[in-house]
């Protein structure tokens, strides 16, 4: 599998995506350094919203994310892969199922559930070694949560925020899908129609929910 290629979803070569990694793109960065500070740029650089879900493809592509100040999960972790590989970095998308989620109160009033599916976050390959990590949750965000935002050093995992400050248990993956060279946006679209299936039809006649 090629984890460096520009696809559709994964269109790194797109002026929008040039502009979010132009001043990252400095031979006076070592790899690892460029994988750290795009993991933050994109964390910080984009607000975390969980409150619209789309069933439409475009929806997904990176250069359409990068065009907003806001992404879910998903969204976030898809521009997050797309600036990697720009940067020459192999990276990959992972998908999940979680439970206590961040900011899930109106979602979970909707849904019927606490378990969100699906989750996104990030493997980026350093040194020979892939690394989990998950750009959703802006510092902002987890501050009004009590939460400490996740931070990626290159060398770790960093992908899940199991307690908030205080101890108490905040969020667990309850299922792991694993990873795909590019956004499966039929896997993803199943996915969701499976889970809450009181809100899309599976004759594709809703494509978009805002909450």
């Amino acid at each position: 599998m090629n984890y460096l290629k520009a696809t559709y979803f994964l269109d790194f070569e797109s002026d929008h995506i040039q502009k979010v990694i132009s001043d990252l793109n400095n031979n006076s960065l070592t790899t690892q350094q460029k994988a750290i500070d795009t993991y933050k740029k994109v964390r910080d650089g984009w607000r975390y919203d969980p409150y619209s879900i789309s069933l439409a493809k475009d929806n997904y592509k990176a250069s359409t994310i990068a065009q907003r100040n806001f992404g879910n999960c998903v969204e976030k972790s898809v521009l997050l892969v797309a600036c990697l590989r720009g940067l020459g970095i192999p990276a990959r998308l992972h998908l999940g199922k979680v439970k206590n989620h961040i900011a899930v109160e109106r979602l979970t009033e909707k849904f019927g559930s606490n378990e969100l599916t699906p989750h996104g976050m990030v493997n980026v390959q350093l040194n020979d070694a892939w690394l989990k990590c998950s750009p959703a949750f802006n510092a902002d965000l987890c501050a009004r949560f009590n939460v400490d935002p996740l931070e990626f050093d290159g060398v770790s995992n960093s992908f899940l925020q199991q307690y908030n400050s205080e101890g108490s248990l905040f969020m667990e993956y309850t299922e792991d899908y694993g990873h795909f060279e590019d956004v499966p946006v039929e896997f993803m679209k199943d996915n969701v129609i499976e889970h809450y299936p009181h809100i899309f039809d599976r004759d594709d006649s809703i494509t978009e929910f805002k909450l």
